[in-house]
């Protein structure tokens, strides 16, 4: 495979990649790619967090990159999740989570066998390189830095938080360095983290990333989309300039009901979900329903969305493209309510291998148990 067809691979369905040029180097270096993307521990699995990583996931097996799924159980203790109960984020990470994860890579058409999983407590673990790594990225960061990037654990700037917090982007800067990644994978909502580290790298003494040649180079961000969770927004119609913040505000998120489906989920658990979620009339910007059926089923396959709806409401209609069915509901041609549960079924079908996948005897017991686990934010 060329070069253009793996930066064509490693780029689509991104938001952002930093930098297109700087890739583009590595790929003609012929540089090893090493991606990751980092997860805390925190409950069920969304659409967001698994079909969404699963989908770029896919796309960088294609492109020859070595993939791997970091389980930031020390970052999910740091941040309180789960009642920031350690041994429970590791009994879930290592179980309910890291199954759902791979179950969720394969549905979008990647190989979760030939992901790499690593846990926070294997990555630390009498490993003094690591936090030698940490104090090098915060001797290259000021504390107002350290405190705006705060934003990377759900928690607004400004926000008062513990010490620990504080040190949470220098720990989420130096895993990158201390595995010799070259591609951090996430979503928008990481982004200071990842300017962070592509910033320190040509300062860092202790674990920097090197060519052949030795010499320092920065990692590449490549940044996928965050679809929307189900709620409207809390002001509608969303001002333009608005746009681009409320979009992280209103992300799909557990801790909002209502707001995600789970990868879990039961067909009438879709649909009851789907058929209260916001989808305003003819309105394309903020709308959950249109943003998961372009970002989620209609991506990089021969997918063909199927409306049913009775003869005096136009009858059956197929889109074989997102562009139509878009052009239609701008139209008016195409209902909310019938769209809603199109996508709903659709969805559904999609999810089914997961469904199944959890009906072995030890996993139906961890996803049990993960119904019965409070979510915190």
């Amino acid at each position: 495979m060329d070069g253009e067809k793996r930066f064509e691979l490693i780029t689509r369905n991104t938001e952002e990649v930093l930098t297109a040029d700087d890739l583009k180097v590595l790929l003609e270096n012929n540089t090893k790619l090493k991606h990751y993307i980092g997860f805390e521990i925190s409950g069920k699995i969304h659409l967001g967090t698994g079909l969404m990583t699963g989908m770029k996931i896919a796309d960088f097996q294609k492109a020859k990159v070595d993939c791997s799924c970091y389980l930031a159980t020390w970052h999910a203790w740091i941040n309180n999740k789960l009642g920031g109960d350690l041994d429970l984020i590791r009994k879930v990470g290592d179980g309910y989570f890291k199954e759902g994860l791979k179950v969720s890579i394969d549905i979008m058409g990647g190989d979760s066998e030939k992901v790499r999983f690593v846990s926070g407590d294997e990555l630390y673990h009498n490993n003094d390189q690591y936090w030698q790594t940490v104090l090098d990225v915060s001797k290259n960061i000021t504390l107002n830095r350290a405190m705006k990037a705060i934003t990377i654990m759900g928690r607004k700037e400004g926000e008062s938080v513990s010490f620990a917090q504080l040190v949470y982007p220098a720990m989420q800067v130096a895993d990158i360095f201390i595995q010799d990644l070259n591609i951090a994978h996430a979503g928008l909502d990481q982004r200071k983290a990842h300017v962070i580290a592509r910033e320190v790298a040509q300062k860092l003494s202790i674990k920097p990333l090197l060519d052949k040649n030795k010499k320092k180079y920065s990692p590449i961000a490549v940044h996928h989309h965050l679809i929307l969770g189900l709620q409207k927004p809390p002001v509608w119609p969303v001002p333009r300039e608005n746009i681009q913040d409320l979009w992280a505000a209103q992300k799909m998120s557990k801790s909002v009901p209502g707001s995600a489906v789970f990868i879990l989920d039961t067909e009438e658990e879709i649909r009851d979900k789907l058929n209260k979620a916001f989808c305003p009339e003819k309105e394309i910007v903020f709308n959950p329903i249109l943003d998961w059926t372009k970002h989620l089923l209609f991506v990089n396959t021969s997918f063909a969305l199927t409306v049913e709806r009775p003869a005096k409401f136009g009858g059956n209609v197929i889109y074989e493209s997102y562009s139509s069915l878009e052009k239609d509901f701008v139209e008016g041609k195409l209902h909310p309510l019938d769209l809603k549960k199109a996508v709903a079924e659709a969805l559904s079908k999609k999810l089914e291998p997961a469904r199944k996948h959890f009906q072995t005897p030890r996993l139906k017991k961890l996803a049990e148990e993960i119904q019965n686990i409070n979510v915190s934010r």
